[in-house]
């Protein structure tokens, strides 16, 4: 039972920073001001043709395909007049591996945070196997490893971004539909690399601050509540003391000696 509980509490450290930065993942990918971000910043209607408003409508079409159950998605846009298709074949069926991506992630995101509310609440609440003071030490830890782990891989991607987004695509996709023409396909023209970099970037922000917040929030209970020592064994949980010791085990009757046994005796029954 003893390695049971200590394998959940690995997965709880674990659990933590996966669902916060799936969660951000899924914000993200849910947030209109991102596209309007996306549209404005690196002027999409200039690149694509097609009017800023027609970007934003078809970016919300994206947004619905990203969580609905359709199979593939297909958009299409008023361009010089006319209705046309926003994406080629090509970028359709990326599309599809993306949001496959997408999906995987929101599943990951409801799994580790079903599993961080339940272990909580079976482990320190329900059953009362543990302390509060224990729980904010399981929590700092997360937090600890998270963010040297975070900063490490952020250190890294900025150092070489090119390279670390192109082995994600490698890793992610079994096949090479992500190779995209910025010159022609409107997918990588309405997100193209730098957008994903500073995307990114974001998340790892975001990230960090709320395994900070985390950590400082933990560290402050600690300290509040009997600071880093472990907890000592409780009155309750202490073995009962025995009454039974030297100075309460009754005497024995002293055993007169034969002289003076003789001496009590009255003269006639002396030998």
């Amino acid at each position: 039972m003893r390695y049971v509980r200590q394998f959940s509490t690995l997965l709880f450290i674990i659990a933590i920073p996966v669902a916060l930065i799936t969660t951000n993942v899924r914000v993200a990918v849910n947030e209109p001001r991102l596209y309007t971000y996306a549209a404005d910043h690196y002027d999409t209607p200039a690149t694509t043709g097609i009017d800023r408003d027609e970007i934003l409508r078809a970016s919300g079409e994206l947004r619905d395909y990203f969580n609905d159950d359709r199979d593939v998605v297909f958009i299409r846009v008023q361009k010089d007049g006319a209705p046309v298709s926003l994406f080629s074949e090509r970028e359709t069926l990326h599309l599809k591996d993306v949001k496959n991506l997408f999906t995987m992630s929101f599943r990951v995101q409801e799994v580790a945070v079903l599993f961080v509310l339940a272990y909580v609440v079976a482990v320190f609440i329900w059953a009362g196997e543990g302390t509060l003071r224990q729980l904010a030490k399981h929590v700092l830890l997360s937090a600890a490893i998270s963010v040297s782990v975070i900063a490490a891989l952020g250190v890294v991607a900025i150092s070489g971004f090119d390279s670390v987004f192109e082995q994600f695509h490698v890793i992610a996709f079994d096949n090479d539909l992500w190779k995209l023409n910025p010159q022609r396909d409107h997918l990588i023209q309405m997100f193209p690399q730098a957008f994903w970099e500073t995307v990114s970037l974001w998340i790892g922000l975001v990230s960090l601050a709320e395994l900070g917040a985390l950590a400082a929030l933990s560290t402050l209970y600690i300290r509040a509540n009997g600071g880093w020592e472990d907890e000592e064994e409780s009155p309750a949980d202490s073995p009962p003391k025995s009454d039974a010791s030297p100075l309460n085990e009754p005497t024995p009757a002293a055993v007169p000696s034969q002289p003076e046994a003789q001496a009590a005796l009255p003269k006639e029954e002396r030998p």
